[in-house]
């Protein structure tokens, strides 16, 4: 049922832009788009006899696609159970899980810095406010989701580097995204700072993290 609404919720606010453009078969572009995006699939009808692959590029400067996307794309990647843990305790986060607090912080993290680093380094010919949403369009979707906002051979070298190590990382246990798992990739560095600080125990959140684990994260 939740998901049932947050995807009808997703297409209806994309209606009025794809409707616009495409009459009424933008409803069915709204509904596809938005089960595309939730499910971090990429898939896309947009593209034409002269631009096969052009993904959401037509719509660079929309703020109404670009944050519904997104938003679709981290909720749906965040993993349900992540979601079961949110709806539950509400606003206290000390009862949240571990694994909760571990996603949330590495999943912030992962969206904001890259954003801030394609910000500084690449779209320079963007407008401030077109620059910021694909900053954070391009930090969001790289992580399995497989849409693209911006033609990505402009990219820098380093702005391509930076989406590939993103790619590999992934989404979230318990999401519809693929790749490796946040929270595998926040306890190999977890483990790194640890070991570099010459601790024998390996803590986050005030609970430790068996030796078990860290060894399944590393392999």
């Amino acid at each position: 049922t939740g998901t049932f609404i947050i995807e009808a919720v997703g297409a209806v606010s994309m209606m009025p832009v794809f409707c616009k453009n495409f009459g009424a078969k933008g409803i069915w572009m709204s509904v596809f788009h938005s089960v595309s995006a939730f499910c971090n699939a990429g898939f896309d009808i947009l593209g034409t006899e002269g631009n096969q692959f052009c993904s959401l590029t037509p719509y660079t400067s929309n703020p109404v696609i670009n944050i519904t996307v997104m938003l679709l794309i981290v909720i749906g990647g965040i993993g349900f159970l992540t979601w079961d843990d949110i709806c539950n305790n509400k606003f206290k986060i000390k009862k949240y899980s571990m694994q909760s607090k571990i996603i949330l912080v590495t999943s912030l993290i992962l969206i904001l810095l890259p954003a801030i680093y394609f910000f500084i380094f690449d779209y320079s010919d963007y407008s401030i406010g077109n620059r910021l949403l694909a900053s954070l369009f391009q930090s969001i979707t790289t992580r399995t989701a497989g849409f693209n906002t911006i033609d990505l051979s402009n990219l820098s070298d380093s702005g391509t580097l930076l989406s590939l190590i993103l790619m590999l990382i992934g989404g979230c246990p318990g999401s519809t995204a693929g790749g490796l798992k946040t929270t595998t990739i926040a306890v190999v560095v977890i483990a790194v700072f640890s070991m570099a600080k010459g601790g024998d125990d390996i803590n986050t959140f005030k609970r430790r993290i068996v030796s078990d684990v860290v060894k399944q994260s590393a392999v």
